[in-house]
């Protein structure tokens, strides 16, 4: 699917119906895979706008359906009357559920001096929050703080050279108060939210405090949302020139998946994943939190403008391998963001035909197979006998010769995890007694039919008619 709204003709008078029609087999599909709490948002600019919402309110009737505006280039794409700025982000969301992540601001208003000023800031006024915080001259470092000051005390001096109290005291030499207490204050500086700095060459102390957590707004605007900048040119410092027209805005991908979960293991799917700025936002955020979220990115691999190299094979996969190991751009290297990718693909899949074929696709399926079990930790692998792969809960075999199943049984009883495990069977049976023995069987699936299954299901899906 071309990001391009010539791929029909702009005077078909079906170029709507042709549309939806190809966009209602995939998000048919979508809705098999997105759990009840899950969240779909879709970005789509003017053309099918009105067409999409109505469709989503067909296939999602027991859903909320919001719109939100996203202005993606401010300076304005020419178009008749109106130069336009913006485009749709349509959310599908459980209905009458509070969902949406709240947005954590931090406010300019709130990162000023710690010293109080106005109503309530005198010394005598709160005689517990007037105390001396000691900073190191040269490198701004906060290292500590004295107890509370008595009035009748003099203000005491540091033991050292290299620092120095900072007190309450504003430009006036009126003595006030700080906002937090030394405990709180030195806390704070360790988490970087209180530091020094220097203002007209005397050293104050200022705070940053995290506003309230706030609803997010339905229209979003802001330079962090321009696609030029942040989607076009970012995509050309990670894999260099290239065709790849209106990469979205890593900045307002990454607030999509922020607003639709805040969980640290959450599956993100797209399924037009383009030049893969979903998968770049997920690992944003992993390394921004330490989270473990994964992501699966569906896109085609028809040729890019005449490149010689597919969307998915010349720009989504190398964007993503090279954020996550590193890349130069601009003569300067850009530190990679870690992370593991898998690279599937499908256009094998309708070529399996004889009994060959199926031995052949099985022998590739094994990383999908793991993929879909989420046991990534190889055990054994007896090639093209038998392999074991775990994770902390379970295991998977797969067991490619119906030979080899005595030697996987013995190999399987030595662990006490629960197995899945993947048979080959040229016709879609197994034979029960052959693991009656084996006590901590889950399941026993025949491959590769319950793979190619899926496939003919997909593709019966996508491939039939419809009247819309």
């Amino acid at each position: 699917w071309k990001y391009n709204n010539k791929y029909v003709d702009e005077d078909d008078s079906y170029k709507h119906s042709k549309w939806l029609s190809f966009m209602s087999k995939r998000l048919r599909l979508s809705k098999k895979l997105l759990k009840d709490s899950g969240v779909m948002c879709i970005t789509i600019d003017n053309h099918e706008f009105h067409n999409l919402r109505a469709l989503l309110e067909e296939i999602f009737p027991g859903k909320d359906i919001v719109t939100t505006v996203i202005e993606y280039n401010f300076r304005g794409r020419a178009k008749n009357n109106f130069a336009m700025t913006h485009e749709y982000g349509i959310w599908v969301l459980p209905r009458n559920q509070d969902i949406i992540t709240r947005k954590k601001e931090v406010s300019e208003d709130i990162q000023r001096n710690l010293r109080r000023t106005g109503q309530g800031s005198r010394r005598h006024e709160s005689p517990t929050l007037f105390y001396g915080i000691e900073v190191n001259k040269k490198t701004l470092k906060i290292v500590g703080a004295t107890k509370p000051i008595p009035k009748n005390q003099p203000m005491p001096q540091t033991k050292s050279n290299d620092t120095i109290y900072v007190f309450p005291i504003d430009g006036e030499g009126m003595e006030r108060r700080w906002y937090y207490s030394a405990k709180t204050a030195l806390k704070e500086a360790e988490q970087k939210n209180v530091w020094a700095k220097i203002i007209r060459n005397k050293i104050e102390i200022h705070y940053r405090k995290l506003g309230k957590p706030k609803r997010r707004k339905s229209v979003w605007s802001g330079s962090q949302y321009d696609g030029s900048t942040y989607g076009t040119e970012l995509l050309t410092k990670i894999i260099g020139q290239n065709d790849f027209p209106y990469p979205k805005s890593i900045f307002a991908v990454k607030e999509c998946i922020e607003s639709a979960t805040d969980k640290k293991n959450a599956v993100i799917l797209d399924f037009f994943a383009g030049s893969g700025t979903t998968g770049q936002a997920v690992l944003m955020m992993n390394d921004e939190d330490k989270g473990s979220r994964t992501f699966i990115l569906c896109t085609n691999n028809e040729n890019n403008n005449g490149s010689g190299k597919g969307i998915a094979e010349g720009i989504c996969y190398p964007r993503i391998k090279n954020v996550m190991k590193g890349y130069t751009s601009n003569g300067k290297h850009v530190k990679g963001l870690g992370g593991n990718l898998k690279y599937f693909t499908t256009g094998f899949v309708d070529s399996v035909k004889t009994d060959n074929d199926k031995r052949i696709f099985t022998s590739k399926s094994t990383e999908m197979l793991c993929l879909a079990e989420a046991t990534f930790d190889e055990v054994v692998n007896q090639k093209g006998m038998f392999a074991i792969y775990e994770n902390k809960n379970q295991m998977t075999g797969v067991v490619y010769d119906e030979d080899s199943i005595d030697d996987f049984k013995k190999a399987a009883k030595k662990h006490n995890k629960p197995f899945v495990i993947y048979v080959f069977s040229y016709d879609h049976t197994y034979n029960e007694d052959d693991f009656e023995d084996l006590e901590n069987i889950q399941t026993v699936k025949p491959i590769p039919e319950v793979i190619l299954n899926v496939y003919r299901k997909i593709y019966k899906e996508l491939y039939k008619p419809r009247n819309l």
